[in-house]
């Protein structure tokens, strides 16, 4: 079936003819913003915003609808920021600061919200720019250095690391003493106020715009995305929403508050019990929330996101409102003198100005979701660890391609990344890959945060280490696993060190500590090898993992910065690695689940330990022996044994005579 989407008629016979009850026009503006939605899982999940179970034909015919709006990024264009300075000017302010952000702090944000990549042709997932009369400059981490050499327009961007060149400091100097405009949407309360404080000691001023200029520039900004929402039973989820409700509000109420204002999608999903499509890699509705303290919600979302029967579940105490009145509800907050509670580092500074513009009080303290969240309840960590198990098993059956496929020469990094992804497919419940897979080869696999590309893609060479560090998304579980492995012959220098990055590994899996220990206070265990060697790696040890929510999660990490308590229930990576730049990367991760353990006869002293969740052989060719004790070798081939134990089920005959030899007892 071929239909013109510009053919008024035939649109509206097709339209009769599904059952999609929606004007011609109206169809029109949602199928473009369907078309600049993430891709969905399952494939065409998307299509249930137009029609609960379409026909084949309908499907066909939606596919095709929608590929024919779809549009590509288009190349970066320098008169891009011309234009932008053109707008400042004629806003009256002498530069502008832009955050790779959304108005609700995500992580992975939807093509409509990604300003910077437009600008400046940048698309990794965290940067700063600030535009002034004279320069324009980038800030990125480490990570991102190359990546932005190759992408950005080094004539017209500086580009600066943003821990030693950090943007307010940089725009003080170079401002004079000028006006700074930025999007208070896109701006955390607690991040307003440093850059505020920087500015104004400089005989500046931060200037709020609204609207953000730069979408007043983007003639072909796309859509907002327009991804179903689905709703979770407590055979997944453990709680009700109607639970989660009652101790969000009494959290509310003992903060001294009327009401919280969410911004955070996860916290609005992990609440209500709900999951969407809006969001790469990470299933969020975006919506904003108002929580009262007497347990009711007002969800602000699109209306066409939500069928009857995730309305019915939601319930009478969740009243759904469009998107959009989220602005004249905090205007109503304020009228009515209510006190409200902001996480200063999640909510946004047009939040706060909005609130106290208009009356309210505002009391900062931390989304009384968020810890909630990080504390996995009993069904969740079933879930999880049976996630986990269906994800090794994929692992397994890619591991043993690469073993067998890459000596060839015909494996190269896009391609293993494909291959794995086909491999997971394949499993139960899955929903797609967690975040964008790192599959790097010989000195690709250096880079950290390395995304593969066409222009960087190599073969898996022989004599090299192949890194990938991959997660996906399950109904019951969300997982990230790094596996370094050897193609061909290792050096013994590979070995060595990929033995150090193992007992850093070992020594977190298999720690104990007292309730109260920080992951700051854990993070120096993953390293104490490789300093003793003079090595070390640049990224944190670990950080906190979500239940079909984001595979970045906090409050934990493991982390020297980190000041957050390890508590039972919480879910964790355990991920050192060294990285020796131009020659290979090593790292070995798995999950962790922080668990009570058993106290200490002489003190009765209550303490806890971790639980390894992921399940996948550790490359056995690349461990030198005799540089692990007793202790370390036992561990080894126990974890060893429960992947055996675990993943064999799944796999067929021949898949597990590999798994039998990959995971055999180190001195076997």
């Amino acid at each position: 079936m071929s239909i013109d989407v510009t053919d008024d008629q035939a649109l509206r016979c097709f339209l009769e003819g599904a059952g999609i009850g929606v004007p011609v026009a109206r169809f029109r503006v949602l199928l473009a913003r369907a078309a600049a939605s993430p891709r969905s899982y399952p494939e065409d999940a998307w299509m249930r915003v137009f029609v609960s179970e379409p026909s084949e034909d309908t499907k066909t015919a939606l596919r095709a609808l929608r590929a024919g709006m779809a549009t590509t990024r288009p190349a970066p264009d320098p008169s891009r920021l011309d234009a932008l300075r053109e707008a400042l000017a004629a806003a009256g302010v002498d530069g502008f600061i832009l955050p790779r952000a959304d108005e609700h702090q995500g992580e992975y944000i939807p093509s409509f919200a990604n300003r910077l990549a437009w600008l400046t042709g940048f698309t990794g997932s965290a940067g700063v720019i600030a535009v002034l009369r004279d320069r324009a400059a980038l800030f990125i981490d480490g990570r991102y250095t190359l990546q932005a050499d190759q992408q950005v327009d080094t004539e017209r961007w500086e580009r600066h690391h943003v821990i030693r060149t950090p943007p307010s400091g940089w725009i003080a100097e170079h401002l004079g003493g000028g006006t700074l405009g930025f999007d208070p949407k896109l701006h955390a309360i607690g991040a307003a106020n440093r850059l505020r404080a920087a500015i104004e000691a400089t005989g500046g001023r931060l200037v709020p715009l609204d609207p953000n200029p730069i979408d007043q520039i983007w003639a072909d900004r796309p859509g907002a995305p327009l991804g179903p929402i689905e709703g979770l039973s407590t055979v997944t989820t453990g709680l009700s929403a109607s639970d989660k409700r009652a101790r969000i509000a009494a959290a509310i109420a003992d903060a001294g508050a009327a009401a919280t204002v969410l911004n955070q999608a996860e916290s609005i999903a992990w609440l209500l019990n709900i999951r969407g499509q809006d969001t790469p890699y990470t299933p969020l509705p975006l919506a904003y929330a108002i929580v009262d303290s007497t347990g009711a919600v007002e969800l602000f979302v699109d209306p066409e996101k939500l069928d009857d029967r995730v309305r019915a579940a939601l319930g009478n105490q969740v009243s759904i409102r469009p998107f959009e009145e989220i602005r004249p509800a905090m205007t109503d907050l304020g009228a009515a003198g209510r006190t409200v509670l902001l996480d200063p580092d999640t909510a946004t500074e047009w939040m706060r100005m909005s609130l106290e513009g208009a009356g309210a009080t505002v009391i900062e303290a931390e989304d009384p979701c968020i810890l909630p969240r990080a504390l996995k309840n009993a069904v969740e960590i079933s879930g999880i660890r049976a996630a986990h198990v269906r994800d090794a098993a994929a692992i397994v059956r890619f591991l043993r391609w690469v073993d067998e496929t890459a000596p060839t020469g015909r494996v190269t990094e896009m391609g293993a990344a494909e291959a794995l992804e086909r491999f997971r497919s394949e499993g139960a419940l899955w929903r797609g890959p967690s975040f964008p897979t790192i599959s790097g080869s010989g000195p690709n696999g250096a880079i950290v945060h390395y995304r593969v590309t066409e222009h960087s893609d190599r073969p898996l060479g022989t004599g090299e280490l192949y890194l990938v560090d991959s997660g996906a998304q399950y109904v019951d579980g969300t997982t990230d696993i790094t596996r370094t492995v050897a193609i061909g012959t290792p050096s013994s220098e590979m070995m060595e060190r990929f033995t150090l990055v193992l007992k850093g590994h070992i020594a977190v899996a298999t720690v104990r500590f007292p309730v109260g220990t920080t992951g700051g206070q854990l993070d120096a265990l993953a390293r104490q090898f490789l300093w003793k060697a003079g090595l070390d790696f640049d990224h944190g040890t670990g950080h906190g993992v979500g239940s079909f929510l984001g595979v970045h999660e906090g409050p934990q990490r493991i982390s020297g910065t980190s000041r957050v308590p390890i508590q039972p229930g919480m879910l964790l990576s355990n991920e050192p690695g060294y990285y020796k730049s131009g020659g290979y990367g090593i790292r070995i991760e798995n999950l962790i689940l922080a668990v009570e353990a058993e106290p200490l006869e002489d003190s009765g002293r209550p303490m806890i330990g971790f639980e390894t969740v992921t399940f996948a052989p550790i490359d056995r060719r690349l461990i030198v022996p005799f540089m692990l004790t007793e202790e370390e070798i036992a561990w080894l081939d126990a974890y060893h044994a429960a992947v055996r134990s675990n993943v064999s089920p799944g796999l067929a005959p021949s898949e597990r005579d590999w798994l039998v030899e990959a995971t055999a007892p180190i001195r076997g």
